[in-house]
């Protein structure tokens, strides 16, 4: 036991990296937020969305997807979703690079342990479950969140439309669908008050 406890210190060493792994979020102090301080909020939505959600979910499978989803980030670096989105080749590298650090995470821990971190992160990659496709929509919907707590100067011109992009990740879930419709309204009216058109934010969609 005592080398298998060795090789979890040895990970769990690995996890501080995303203490300091800054993300492309602002918080409303103006700080940068870091991966671990997301991942913490993905997993309270988690805890206060459960009970609405259209079916029951395992939580604990649940808890688990979200706090090792990021976890490739120590090794991988966090990369924007708006750098990939319609970049192939760049959504490609980013792939291999967290199938690398989800492996070398899986190694490091060996045993059962190490191929069940394995198998969750790559469910929650697949969506294949539930479970996954909930934890997928949590994720999307605290950066979206973060965004409309942060100062308006901090977004980019492409996030202005990804504000209104959540609906392929949520819409297999009446209660995700409803969430998602206030986070929504929040950004609309954060655009409004910057002066931004929300009709030119339409035609980009």
């Amino acid at each position: 036991m005592n080398e298998a406890l060795k090789r979890i210190l040895e990970v769990l060493k690995l996890a501080e990296k995303l203490k300091y792994e800054l993300r492309h979020s602002w918080l409303s102090n103006g700080r940068q937020e870091s991966v671990a301080e997301h991942s913490w909020r993905v997993a309270l939505m988690a805890v206060f969305l459960e009970p609405y959600l259209d079916k029951q979910v395992d939580t604990a499978k649940l808890l688990k997807m979200i706090t090792i989803h990021d976890l490739v980030e120590a090794e991988a670096t966090d990369i924007p979703a708006f750098d990939t989105m319609d970049n192939q080749q760049a959504q490609m590298e980013k792939q291999e690079r967290e199938l690398q650090a989800i492996e070398n995470i899986r190694k490091t821990l060996g045993g059962d342990l190490g191929k069940d971190i394995q198998q969750l992160w790559l469910e929650f990659e697949d969506k294949s479950s539930y479970e996954a496709k909930v934890a997928n929509a949590l994720d999307k919907l605290e950066a979206q969140l973060q965004h409309n707590e942060a100062a308006i100067d901090t977004w980019l011109e492409v996030e202005y439309k990804m504000s209104f992009m959540l609906g392929r990740h949520t819409d297999f879930d009446q209660a995700l669908i409803s969430f998602r419709r206030l986070v929504e309204q929040e950004a609309e009216s954060k655009l409004t008050k910057a002066g931004v058109s929300l009709t030119d934010v339409n035609h980009l969609l």
